[in-house]
């Protein structure tokens, strides 16, 4: 039998509630289908800073190194600890150290499920560069607190990242419906973004059989709200793709669906799967969180680890219980019920 050795940080808020949903599934998942999850639970969170001063320990990376996979809850508590700490001392390093520069995140209607638009049938992979571009960290701030205080914050494109996420998009799309659409803002960030657009028609020339179409970032916001059903895949830089996928989410119904995989293609390091809804501290522990976005990221996981029946199963029991009406809006299900109609659904 095979074992897969995950990490789990919960982390923060409904991050705890939704990782223990969607590990239940797994484990119903690996049972039905013959595999094995070994899994080692760490504390890092903001909990955890407010008592260390740090979101990880300084071994933290090392320590994941050794895993198969990576399973993050959410993170962020923004009472105690500020979202730009809690941001750049957990998930952004992993993201970094791991080299996870695909973060794919699926947008589609669950059955059931009333999104906000009168569209249907659309189905959206957003595909976002997640380790550098305009998330990279290069700046800084003088004369803090003065008149004349200045910030600086440099967005840094390199050939090798922007040529490897797109590659990564092309494939994708040659693997669906062969239309890769790419975002930019070209017509206002004329280095950067015209570099992209250069770099996607010299791998377009590789790619013969996928059509490729490019949008400027706010025409493409325009188009996920009025035709979602024309795209396929979509590839946009790290601030861009963050932007697009909050769209997404909200037209399959909301961030309780918003699931996501930071991938490591050459799989030289472990990827990291999480759902992208954040710690909503206001219902955390009340038993009212949707875990369909985390049960959906782990689905995702198993796909990664090679399960790939077993991912298309979990998907297929969460489409069958929102076909039941069952967490298809906020409120209606507690957590545990949601994940017992997905678990009963898997083991029917």
């Amino acid at each position: 039998m095979t074992t897969y050795k995950l990490a789990l940080i919960p982390g923060d808020g409904i991050g705890v509630d939704v990782t223990d949903a969607a590990m239940q599934v797994m484990g119903a998942a690996a049972s039905r289908f013959g595999f094995a999850l070994e899994s080692e639970n760490f504390p890092w969170s903001c909990a955890y800073y407010l008592e260390h001063g740090t979101m990880m320990p300084e071994d933290g990376i090392e320590t994941l190194r050794g895993f198969d996979a990576i399973y993050l809850g959410a993170v962020g508590w923004p009472a105690t600890v500020p979202d730009s700490v809690s941001l750049h001392g957990l998930l952004l390093p992993i993201r970094k150290a791991f080299n996870q520069y695909a973060n794919i995140r699926p947008h589609r209607l669950l059955p059931g499920v009333e999104g906000p638009l009168k569209a249907e049938g659309f189905d959206i992979l957003c595909i976002r560069e997640n380790t550098e571009g305009e998330y990279s960290g290069a700046g800084g701030r003088v004369h803090e607190g003065k008149d004349n205080e200045v910030a600086v914050e440099t967005s840094v494109f390199t050939r090798a990242g922007v040529e490897r996420i797109l590659r990564f998009g092309f494939e994708q799309a040659r693997a669906r419906r062969g239309h890769l659409t790419s975002v930019t803002k070209s017509n206002a960030q004329k280095y950067s973004m015209v570099f992209w657009n250069e770099v996607t028609r010299e791998l377009a020339a590789e790619y013969p059989d996928v059509t490729v179409s490019h949008m400027h970032i706010d025409a493409m916001a325009a188009k996920m709200v009025m035709a979602p059903q024309d795209l396929d895949v979509v590839v946009a830089s790290n601030l861009f793709g963050d932007i697009l996928t909050d769209l997404g989410a909200a037209i399959q119904g909301g961030l309780g669906f918003a699931a996501s995989a930071n991938i490591n293609p050459d799989r030289s390091a472990p990827s990291m799967f999480e759902p992208v809804h954040g710690s909503a501290p206001d219902i955390a522990g009340k038993n009212i969180a949707n875990p369909i976005a985390a049960i959906w990221s782990g689905a995702q996981m198993l796909e990664h680890l090679g399960e790939a029946e077993a991912s298309a199963a979990v998907l297929s029991a969460i489409e069958a219980a929102t076909a039941k009406g069952i967490g298809i809006r906020p409120g209606l299900n507690t957590t545990d019920e949601i994940t017992a109609a997905v678990i009963a659904a898997l083991e029917a």
